[in-house]
């Protein structure tokens, strides 16, 4: 149930969940015109202010800079790698696919082909009320390293997790066994923070290595020193960067209820 409630409560406070719930409150309060306007007319700045290019990028850029890749990479037995970026090959898709989140992946692949690591710990279980799965994001993970001639030996595989608590408690369990303390840990930029909040709670002493950078130092830059035209279009709201505001506020909210629960 908590699971349940953690995907779909928070939907209420992202841009498009918000907007929907004003505005359906100012259908039922035709009566009182004045407040009617008043809540659509807050729906409108929430779909502006969450769609802004500035707005999307800061927010974006304040998660995904906390961790910036390490000069030089250091070396540990185990990398783990979190699920998320990886579509399964449900009908008629041909094969696993990738996601926005996929870069995670191709990292992990060139990360053990540079020796950092010896065995690749793949997390990533489904959540049990969205319906029949056909495979696990650990396991198409596991797939599309095995294409990228990553052997098969070297691959851990952790199922049973719904979120990324569950990742930490799962791998740690893993790990103890092998008596492995010191990890790499691969996750997307914008997830990183609460990824090793989560693992260095468990005791874990954590290297994080993100990929999936959204916010680049180019698009950094361009925003801060790009010609009007192009500030004037960043200004406008457009859906994605409604996406990525939406994505951050999960971040977000994800480590407010984690450190409630006592769990970061």
């Amino acid at each position: 149930m908590f699971v349940f409630l953690s995907k779909f409560l928070p939907g209420f406070m992202y841009p498009v969940g918000l907007v929907s719930l004003l505005l359906v409150m100012a259908i039922f309060l035709r009566k009182r015109p004045r407040f009617q306007i008043f809540l659509i007319s807050l729906g409108f700045i929430v779909l502006f202010i969450g769609g802004n290019r500035w707005v999307a990028m800061s927010l974006r850029r304040s998660l995904e800079w906390q961790y910036l890749p390490p000069t030089p990479i250091p070396q540990a037995v185990v990398m783990v790698v979190l699920g998320g970026g990886t579509e399964p090959s449900d009908y008629p898709r041909p094969m696993i696919g990738i996601n926005g989140a996929g870069g995670r992946v191709l990292y992990a692949a060139s990360l053990y082909k540079q020796g950092k690591a010896q065995y690749i710990l793949l997390s990533g279980g489904n959540i049990s009320w969205t319906g029949q799965h056909t495979s696990t994001p650990a396991g198409e993970m596991a797939e599309l390293l095995k294409m990228m001639d990553i052997p098969e030996h070297v691959l851990w595989l952790q199922e049973k997790s719904q979120n990324t608590y569950e990742d930490a408690i799962y791998c740690k369990q893993i790990l103890e066994e092998k008596g492995i303390r010191r990890i790499l840990l691969v996750t997307s930029a914008v997830h990183m923070p609460r990824a090793v909040g989560l693992f260095r709670h468990q005791g874990l002493e954590v290297i994080p290595l993100p990929a999936d950078y959204d916010v680049t130092q180019a698009a950094w830059d361009n925003l801060i020193h790009g010609d009007i035209l192009d500030q004037l279009v960043g200004f406008w709201p457009n859906v994605g960067n409604l996406s990525d505001t939406t994505s951050v506020l999960k971040e977000y909210f994800g480590l407010f209820v984690y450190r409630l629960r006592g769990w970061l």
